[in-house]
Parts: C-alpha cells; structure tokens; sequence
C-alpha cells in the first residue's frame, strides 16, 4: 500500500510540473512561410525598373566594344574564306603569311573578348552591387511588415510545389517601383583637376 500512495504521488507530481510547464510557456506563433524569384527582378517588362535601367546603362557602354569585336570576327572569316578559295592557286608563302595573320587576328580577338568579359564583370558588380544591397533591405522591411518569419528564394533553393498564394514577387516588385522609382540615371562624378 505504500508502494502505491508513493507511484500516486511521484505521478501526481509529474502532472502538476508538466501542467506548470505548459502554462507558463508563451503558445507559439504560427509561422508564415513565402517564396519569391529573385531571377522576375530582371524581367524587362514586369521586373525592378531600377535594375532594368541599371542594365540597359551597362548594356549601352559596351556596345562599342561588342561591335568592334563583331567586325574583327566578320574579318577573320573572311580572311579564313579567302585562304580556303585561294589555297590551291596562289604561291604557298602568301597562303601561310595570309595563315600567320588570320591566326594573330583570332589571338587578338580572344584576349580582346576576354578583357571586355573582365572588364564587364567589374563594371556590373559595380553597378548592381549597391543596387541588390537596397533590395535586401527592402525585401526584409516587406517581409517584416507582411508579418512573414521565413521567405524562400526560388532562384536559389529548388521548390518542388509552392501554393500562388504565398509567391510574393509580383506584389513586392509592384511595392519596390512604387517606393523606389528608377528615376535619371545618376549624373556621373565630376572629374578632378590634375594637380601640378
């Protein structure tokens, strides 16, 4: 019997600790989940204007540079054309001089792509940058004020199935170009007096 009144006790305990535990603990808040594809903000017609602008501007400088590069390469097939045709009748000296050349032209024309590829790099990680920062910060002031604990981004995590519901890209891209208008693009800094 005084096994007994000890195991009525002992679990008495038990279920007066676990009832304290349960009601002190603050009842957990649901979590609201949202997905949104960063890869919509470069959308030409429904994405960040900003970015769009931002782009476009980098596009634009290096059009030059894809010219230049495009007459070089319409030039080598040329001259690798005329080789081929003249080959057979012409004097085996100028055939290789004319080989040397296209060759010297087609190395030129690699390091030249390769340095506008680096030099393109450079000028977009600068440009977008301070750009994909603000939009951060954006995006976590959205989600903060949408009361959203988790926010997924599709470009980068792969998500097998997504409700529409709780995809905000529309709705946080419509509320970015709302706040922040892409606007003139920005003067650029004035250059400096050389010193003498």
């Amino acid at each position: 019997m005084k096994a007994f009144r000890i195991v009525v006790a002992v679990a008495a305990f038990a279920a007066f600790t676990i009832l304290a535990q349960t009601q002190t603990r603050p009842a957990a808040t649901p979590t609201t989940v949202a997905i949104i594809d960063s890869a919509a903000f470069s959308d030409a017609k429904d994405g960040i204007a900003r970015v769009m602008v931002a782009m476009q501007q980098l596009d634009t400088k290096f059009v030059p540079l894809r010219n230049e590069l495009r007459t070089m390469r319409d030039r080598l097939s040329t001259m690798r054309a005329d080789i081929q045709k003249k080959r057979q009748v012409q004097d085996p000296n100028l055939t290789a001089k004319q080989t040397d050349d296209a060759d010297r032209l087609e190395l030129e024309i690699k390091r030249k792509a390769e340095d506008a590829q680096s030099s393109y790099q450079k000028e977009s990680t600068a440009a977008l940058d301070p750009l994909q920062k603000d939009i951060g910060t954006a995006l976590t002031a959205y989600a903060q004020s949408k009361g959203i604990s988790l926010l997924i981004d599709a470009n980068r995590v792969p998500i097998l199935y997504a409700a529409t519901q709780i995809d905000i890209t529309k709705d946080f891209i419509a509320d970015y170009n709302r706040t922040h208008p892409a606007g003139p693009a920005p003067a650029a800094a004035p250059a400096r007096p050389a010193r003498p």
